[in-house]
């Protein structure tokens, strides 16, 4: 270790910054927690890497596509986007993947979870996380020519406080420190703040300064990324153009055409026959075609925490009392789910959205594993034997197949279950209808009382915590628990991995105990594209990142 490296270092960094080198150069912490958390502070991969390489570590690198030449259209089969693509309010995949070619965010994706600067260069807390300066890029411009500015953030995050961001901001949090600075003054200090500026919170994209919250991205189509909207057809898909004056360089392709599908097999299909050059997401229950073509293709795998949430009303109706909610979780076969639906491409859940591959999960929390017995006899303690009760779900990916089989599973403990998979035109209303109720939490009040629903791969779980479970914008189950949203406060506020580990802690205890959601399995999130195409980069999120892709030389 060069000691004498470490100390200069230290001396021009912050004492955030010092706590944190100090955690890796000690071993607290590992290389892969050390540049994720970095990252969310703002550092830079080149000190990051300094501070590896003092310490004799591997660097965090990413490697560049080489061998990429200039032109063509890229076909992309994509799921069809359910409902009109607000970047404010949009809710599936299908929508995310749309929005996010021709718009941008501040914080974008970096190595694994990390971020990396977008439309933001570099970003700063102060001492406790409560207020975040952003460093925006400069010469930007948006797809009318106009130049980008502080001013277009200030209007998007005053947007998103109403909307996606409104648990952590206020209308006027924002202010314009200069053209290429903003200050962002949050409700209470949060560690993580920059992944809500990120493609981790879709909903978070950039938009011009005039733009209007209920504005779609067809009637608006003026971002800033490496491709303009040409066309949009709900029903059949959306064009795309090359974007010469990107900031990120002359993209390689032509353009991008996404073919919209409901069918995850039409849209594996079209890959396979030479229709489409790329599927953005396929489940693993229909990717054995893909597979068996592997020379053909190149499939990615994200081993994240993408996962689906069985929500039951915890509020009103058959769900009120836990014992209930705790018999649906004992009623799962986890372990066939996996092996049945994914084909073992997939690794098993504890009824809370921590994921194995976020460094705070905490592993000491015992595995819930099916009980039968046990399942019929807290039904009839509730005196909910025989229960009858409507289960939804969307046809999408693997979800309708695991409602079937969870359906199956369900009967063996004595409940009657009736199950409803719809497309995903209807279901999302159905799942989580009427927003910004009065009554807290606030959002869904209209919604099923019980379903199945998707939540894709997310580098941090602040998403799932707050939307799904404590403010409510997304809480199907009507989940409102003060200990449990202390502890997500505290994890927020938390600044380095030990304290977020001590709150991490109770919320998967809390969130396991209570069941709002009964969750059996992470899902790995696949895309498969032709060998002769080189350069995507994907999330796991439904985005599909081409500014740096092409067609094989």
């Amino acid at each position: 270790m060069d000691i004498r490296l470490l100390d200069r270092l230290r001396r021009n960094s912050s004492d955030l910054e010092v706590s944190h080198v100090e955690a890796f150069a000690q071993g607290r912490i590992s290389r892969r927690q050390f540049v994720t958390v970095g990252s969310v502070l703002g550092l830079s991969i080149p000190f990051m890497n300094d501070i590896i390489n003092a310490t004799g570590a591997e660097a965090a690198t990413t490697k560049p596509a080489k061998g990429i030449k200039a032109g063509g259209t890229l076909r992309v089969a994509n799921q069809k986007p359910s409902g009109p693509v607000d970047p404010v309010a949009m809710d599936n995949l299908g929508a995310y993947t749309v929005a996010s070619i021709p718009f941008e965010y501040l914080c974008g994706p970096g190595v694994g979870a990390a971020l990396a600067p977008m439309l933001a260069i570099s970003w700063k807390p102060n001492a406790n996380g409560s207020v975040w300066t952003f460093k925006l890029r400069k010469g930007v411009k948006w797809h009318d020519g106009k130049p980008f500015t502080s001013a277009d953030v200030v209007a998007t995050i005053d947007r998103l406080a109403t909307a996606g961001l409104k648990a952590s901001v206020a209308p006027g949090a924002s202010r314009a420190v200069d053209p290429l600075t903003v200050e962002v003054t949050l409700l209470a200090a949060d560690g993580n703040f920059p992944y809500l500026l990120s493609n981790w919170n879709p909903q978070s994209l950039i938009t011009p300064v005039n733009f209007v919250k209920g504005t779609t991205v067809d009637k608006m189509p003026n971002g800033t990324g490496p491709f303009k909207l040409k066309s949009y057809n709900v029903s059949t898909g959306a064009k795309f153009v090359r974007n010469n004056a990107w900031w990120g360089g002359k993209p390689f392709l032509d353009g991008v055409d996404l073919i919209f599908s409901d069918s995850p097999e039409t849209q594996i299909q079209g890959l396979l026959g030479g229709a489409a050059d790329a599927i953005v997401q396929f489940p693993t229950n229909g990717g054995d075609a893909v597979r068996a073509q592997g020379s053909k293709f190149t499939i990615e795998a994200i081993s994240g925490a993408s996962h689906r949430q069985i929500w039951m009303n915890t509020r009103e109706g058959n769900f009120t009392d836990k014992r209930v909610r705790q018999a649906i979780a004992l009623g799962l076969d986890r372990d066939a789910l996996i092996k049945t639906v994914l084909g073992g491409s997939g690794d098993i859940a504890n009824d809370h959205p921590i994921s194995k591959i976020y460094e705070f999960h905490d592993k000491t929390l015992p595995q819930r594993g099916r009980d039968v017995a046990k399942a019929k006899q807290l039904l009839k303690d509730a005196g909910k034997e025989g229960m009858s009760v409507t289960f939804h779900a969307v046809k999408l990916q693997e979800i309708g197949k695991t409602a079937e089989v969870v359906a199956e599973q369900l009967k063996e403990i004595g409940l009657n279950i009736k199950l409803n998979v719809e497309s995903s035109d209807t279901f999302y209303d159905r799942w989580c209808k009427v927003y910004d109720s009065k009554v807290e939490p606030a959002g869904c009040d209209g919604g099923e009382e019980f379903g199945i629903v998707d939540y894709g791969n997310r580098a941090r779980p602040d998403v799932y915590l707050t939307k799904a479970y404590a403010t409510g914008e997304w809480n199907s189950a009507h989940f409102n628990n003060a200990e449990f949203n202390g502890a997500v406060n505290d994890y927020k506020a938390a600044l380095d991995t030990e304290t977020r580990k001590k709150a991490i802690t109770k919320v998967q205890r809390i969130a396991n105990d209570e069941v709002p959601y009964a969750i059996p399995y992470f899902v790995n999130s696949l895309t498969a594209y032709s060998n002769k195409v080189v350069g995507i980069k994907q999330t796991g999120l439904g985005h599909y990142y081409l500014g740096t892709a092409g067609f094989k030389k």
